[in-house]
């Protein structure tokens, strides 16, 4: 029997001098052991400074320059269409109602290409054309990037979701974000590494989106259900009803000392490690998490600044999130609806409604983070899953929808080291495939960890005999989009 638990008649401040005495301090041959496991160097690397654990540091080599520390990735589930958004096509025009060719694309139903009704214009000094449905983006242009060439695998939600989150089309790899809090660690210990900000609870494929898979347990999100932002209900029991913090310290402290002893005999558990980082994060959260997570504190200017959507009040979360030293921040679109981007039918008077509730917060949130000098080194990224299909689905002319479309779409990214006001690569004038500059979702991931100084290629782990990253085996990194 472990001997911290056989010296009952010890008083609690004794039995922790006890267990603590320098004898039991790990030696130089276990601390190499458990370093070799990789728990050792994550520990670690939170305790001196938060830096990276990623390959480029691991190797002693020269660590790539970090443009951004934090990522926020605004989500709109289901897909928006890009000839509707930040891709203009007037070829539609010409060629309405006409099929597509090719056995890659389905019949769309007797309809055939259907042009978009929206105007475009040029904004800011770099004149980049956006729909008149997104004005308040068309304002912060200038801050942004636009990628016209983006294509994944897979037309089908789950699998695209699936890709788009976590490299993978099957549910068994790590989320992004906990890529990034396992390469980075954490900037507050006082709040979780890694957030999902979701409107309800019913999000296709659901956690295994923000799931850290293999990855020790500790870099698992904190998903928290916005649909009620009272702070007691974010952050349901995150108070103690009876005990102040100096008694919950002392049966903490207990019951640590106890899991760190477990987990010593059982030779390291990422599991048990996790659970343990769990609690002192729940722990540590009563002190500052229920004032982030309250919006209420914001003045009422910068709420209005927002709108009062529930996906506008996600945005102002995310902000303070990031402003708290947040590592990601995911926030799940649906509309106050409970309509994502998954426009089957009545395309254009569906594709209206979700961007006059997404525009204005989205815009509201880049240029929020500008004025507090947060943009620098946060990077905003904005988009679906997917496209959609620059033909009609739907027979009848006034109720026809876009179905899912993944050979090229469009993505909006901001901050953390983008070279704003840019628009990189470009898809065919019809919509229908990239004719310029692709760039997979493997390319999306690989120039996100370059922004925030890590090495897609060296940002691995190994499990079940291989060593896996986030990429995959394949990813470039887009540096045309990256300033410097």
């Amino acid at each position: 029997m472990n001997t911290f638990l056989t010296n009952s008649p010890l008083n609690l401040e004794e039995r922790f001098r006890a267990h603590f005495h320098p004898s039991r301090r790990i030696d130089r041959r276990r601390a190499l052991e458990r370093m070799g496991a990789g728990f050792g160097m994550l520990g670690l690397a939170t305790l001196l400074g938060k830096t990276s654990v990623s390959g480029a540091q691991s190797t002693g080599k020269t660590q790539i320059q970090a443009r951004a520390k934090r990522v926020i990735f605004l989500f709109m589930n289901g897909g928006p269409s890009h000839m509707d958004t930040f891709d203009p096509k007037p070829a539609l025009k010409k060629f309405e109602g006409q099929q597509p060719a090719g056995d890659l694309y389905k019949k769309s139903k007797g309809a055939g290409y259907m042009p978009s009704p929206l105007r475009f214009e040029r904004h800011g000094q770099s004149g980049i054309e956006v729909s008149e449905t997104l004005p308040h983006l068309a304002q912060v242009i200038d801050d942004c990037c636009i990628i016209r060439s983006m294509r994944t695998d897979v037309p089908n939600h789950e699998p695209a979701l699936l890709m788009m989150h976590t490299g993978n089309v099957q549910p068994i790899r790590p989320s992004m974000g906990s890529w990034l809090q396992y390469g980075l660690g954490t900037e507050n210990t006082n709040l979780p590494g890694y957030v999902v900000l979701r409107p309800t609870s019913k999000i296709v494929v659901g956690p295994a989106l923000w799931s850290n898979s293999f990855l020790p347990a500790e870099f698992q999100a904190t998903s928290v259900v916005t649909s009620d932002m009272v702070v007691e209900k974010l952050l349901a029991n995150i108070r103690n009803p009876k005990l102040g913090l100096v008694e919950q310290r002392e049966q903490l402290d207990l019951l640590q000392s106890l899991n760190r002893s477990h987990m010593e005999e059982r030779g390291g558990d990422s599991e048990l490690e996790g659970q343990i980082k769990t609690m002192e994060t729940a722990f540590h959260m009563q002190r500052e998490a229920m004032e982030t997570f309250d919006i209420q504190r914001e003045p009422e200017s910068i709420r209005r600044l927002y709108g009062d959507s529930p996906f506008a009040r996600s945005c102002l979360l995310a902000r303070r999130l990031a402003e708290s030293g947040v590592r990601c921040t995911t926030v799940y679109y649906v509309n106050s609806g409970n309509q994502p981007w998954d426009t089957h039918s009545d395309h254009d008077e569906g594709h209206r409604k979700l961007c006059n509730d997404a525009d204005r917060a989205s815009a509201a949130l880049i240029s929020d983070l500008k004025a507090r000098g947060l943009l620098e080194d946060t990077l905003v990224v904005w988009g679906g899953e997917f496209g959609r299909t620059p033909y009609a689905e739907n027979q009848k002319e006034k109720k026809a929808g876009r179905d899912h479309h993944h050979t090229a779409f469009s993505m909006l990214l901001a901050g953390g080291g983008i070279r704003g006001g840019t628009v990189y690569g470009a898809s065919d004038e019809l919509g229908m495939s990239v004719a310029e500059n692709p760039v997979h979702v493997h390319d999306l991931h690989a120039t996100i960890l370059h922004l925030l100084g890590i090495d897609h290629e060296r940002l691995t782990y190994r499990y079940a005999g291989r060593d896996f990253r986030l990429t995959d085996v394949s990813g470039k990194v887009v540096r045309d989009i990256i300033t410097g």
